[in-house]
């Protein structure tokens, strides 16, 4: 495994351990399986994360709506923290963490 320096500057290979804080996807949170879920609807949440970390989704958002987007003032993390979070929420999941997801 390739050695990384600083908190943010982990590894992607896919055998790194889940060691980051429990309720981020680096932490016990990333462990989770995506299910039930098809690209497409992978896709709409990497769009709905992307208008998040934006300003907020628009009353009837289409995909085109990202290209609006100015990209040099977007927090990159937070586009990946929102599209885990529609994800988690596609699934009937989210919140998910230990003790704290919604009854379904």
């Amino acid at each position: 495994m390739n050695e990384c320096q600083g908190s943010t500057a982990y590894s992607l290979e896919k055998d790194r351990a889940y060691d980051g804080q429990s309720h981020t996807h680096n932490g016990i949170r990333g462990k989770e399986m995506v299910k039930g879920l098809t690209v497409r609807d992978i896709t709409d949440c990497i769009v709905k994360g992307f208008l998040d970390a934006s300003g907020g989704i628009p009353l009837n958002p289409v995909h085109d709506d990202i290209y609006n987007i100015d990209l040099s003032k977007r927090d990159p993390g937070a586009i990946i923290q929102n599209t885990v979070c529609h994800i988690e929420k596609m699934m009937g999941i989210f919140p998910n963490l230990p003790g704290k997801r919604k009854k379904q």
